[in-house]
Parts: structure tokens; C-alpha cells; sequence
């Protein structure tokens, strides 16, 4: 084998991970047809959002983690809403209907798509922010920012506290272009195995395994992953945490006993950082409670609603 030969390989492995990311399907029009609810077109792009309950309830919002977009609230969101609350879920950037901006997506990134979201639907009063995994660190930094726009807090399996993505993850964390090169050519393959595992394990939102290995597969997805590591979940929130408990927002914290994602040891780093927040655990449950163990979740969720 010449040495030419040698180097085309190289360069072929390489630049495969970018050339398939860059062949990838496209959030577009045609497939937002199908999309439940509506958009709304912010400064960062189209964001896809629902509503659910009545018109003059309590506003409640929902915000979803890394990788599973708004239709992981379902149960809870209609739940909420058959409690009389107006529930708010929509998709972050770079996942679900919503668009695929460049760019940091730190703590900052997502305040603002959340901002302009509320703002666009004229919502003033005050609301109940819950966030789930990746949006527990989102509705904290948000929080920590306008803590006079809240009534209360629900974290549920909250990152920013301590978590375990794994390997893959972590090393796309730490190295540039090898990290970059990791995550568009194994990020995908890992995260469709992890969640197929999950299938028939009591989820609650029909076809969900099937809805987040479809995520996988669209352009924009794994970069949005990427940017979200390497932004608001490499952030450091102790001083957000802090300043919700100095502002006195009532804060209630859902755990799941046996979540390998974000360990039960964070419930104790929340203690200290914000000793008067309420605290559950929900037995058995892993770091998916949200879908397959809503009912758990809303019976402690309704102990502060």
C-alpha cells in the first residue's frame, strides 16, 4: 500500500463522521405539517410549542432535557392541565420541530429562547417553571435570573447538580475536533442503543423509544447535544441555586432512586445549596421517570402546586 494510499484513508475516516452529518435529513416545513401545536419565530430561530388545560388557568411551563424533546411531558402535561393549570411545553433548540441555530447553547442560549417564547405569548403573571434533566438546569438558570416571574420551582432528575452522560459524551466534552469527530460518528449509534434497551420498560408516551431514535437521525441534532455539553451542562450552578433559596421560590426536587444519569447523590448537594428546597425520591425509578413514572412524579408534584 503507497504511502497515497495511506493518507486517503486517513482523510476518509477523518471527514466520514461530517459527511454523514452533513447528509442527514432536515428539520423542513414538510415535516413540521406534521407537527402538533404551533411556532413561533424568535430571534434564534422557529421554536415548536403546545399548549394544553384551560385559557385562564395558573401558567405552568415545561422544559425538556438533552435529548428527548416536549413530547416527553405528555402525561404530566396532561395532568397538569385536568388540575386547571395552562401548560406551556415546547421543543429547545436543535431538538424536536424547532430549528437548528449555531451556536453556544449555554445557560444564556436558552434564557433567551424561554424569554422571547413567553414573551411572544404574552404571558406576564407569575408562572411555575418545571424542568426536566437538562431543562432542571435551564429553568435554575432562568430562575436565578427572574426570580420575581416565579410562583415555584419543579426540578425532576435536575442536571447541574452532577451527572454521568457517559464516555462518549465525556471525552466530547474535553477534546476539540476529536470530541467534535466522536460525537457525529458514535453519539448517535449509542444513544439509539441506550434507548432501545429502554423499550417495553412501562413508558408512558406511546412510541416514544421509536420518536427519540427518530431525533437521532436529523441533521442538527447531535452538534445541538455537543453545544449543550459543552455549555450550560459543563456550567457551574451553585450560584443560581443559591440565589433561588436567598430569594425564597419555592423549590420542590424529584429524584429517581435508581437514575445512573444524574445519581440520587445530588440530592445532597442540593441540600446544601438550598436548604429549604423539598425534596422526593421515586422508588424504582431510573433516570426516565418522567415518562414511565408520571404518576409518581405528579403525586409529589402536587404536595407544592
Amino acid at each position: 500500500m503507497t504511502w497515497w494510499a495511506v493518507i486517503a484513508i486517513i482523510a476518509a475516516v477523518a471527514i466520514w463522521p461530517f459527511a454523514v452529518e452533513a447528509l442527514r435529513p432536515r428539520m423542513n416545513r414538510t415535516r413540521r405539517e406534521a407537527a402538533p401545536g404551533q411556532f413561533a419565530t424568535l430571534s434564534q430561530g422557529v421554536t415548536h410549542y403546545q399548549w394544553f388545560g384551560p385559557e385562564d388557568g395558573p401558567v405552568a411551563v415545561c422544559v425538556h432535557g438533552l435529548t428527548t424533546p416536549s413530547f416527553v411531558w405528555g402525561p404530566i402535561a396532561e395532568d397538569l392541565a385536568q388540575s386547571g393549570y395552562r401548560v406551556l411545553t415546547y421543543d429547545l433548540y436543535g431538538r424536536g420541530f424547532s430549528d437548528r441555530p449555531r451556536g453556544a447553547q449555554d445557560s444564556a442560549f436558552f434564557i433567551r429562547q424561554l424569554d422571547e417564547l413567553l414573551e411572544d405569548q404574552g404571558v406576564t403573571g407569575e408562572i411555575t417553571l418545571l424542568g426536566y434533566s437538562m431543562g432542571g438546569a435551564i429553568v435554575s438558570a432562568f430562575a436565578a435570573q427572574q426570580a420575581g416571574r416565579l410562583r415555584q420551582l419543579v426540578l425532576l432528575a435536575p442536571a447541574g447538580l452532577g451527572h454521568d452522560l457517559g464516555p462518549v459524551a465525556d471525552m466530547a466534552v474535553k477534546y476539540n475536533f476529536l470530541g467534535r469527530w466522536m460525537m457525529l460518528g458514535f453519539y448517535a449509534k449509542s444513544l439509539r442503543r441506550a434507548t432501545e434497551s429502554e423499550r417495553g420498560g412501562h413508558e408512558r408516551v406511546d412510541r416514544i423509544v421509536d420518536l427519540q431514535i427518530a431525533e437521532t437521525r436529523l441533521k442538527g441534532f447531535a452538534p445541538a447535544v455537543l453545544s449543550s455539553l459543552r455549555g450550560i451542562l459543563d456550567e457551574d450552578l451553585e450560584d443560581a441555586h443559591r440565589t433561588i433559596a436567598g430569594a425564597g421560590v419555592p423549590v420542590l426536587a424529584i429524584w429517581g432512586e435508581k437514575d445512573d444519569v444524574i445519581p440520587l447523590t445530588c440530592k445532597d448537594t442540593l441540600s446544601e445549596w438550598n436548604p429549604q428546597a423539598r425534596q422526593a425520591v421515586v422508588p424504582d425509578a431510573g433516570h426516565a421517570l418522567a415518562y414511565t413514572h408520571p404518576d409518581a412524579v405528579m403525586a409529589a408534584t402536587k404536595q407544592v402546586l
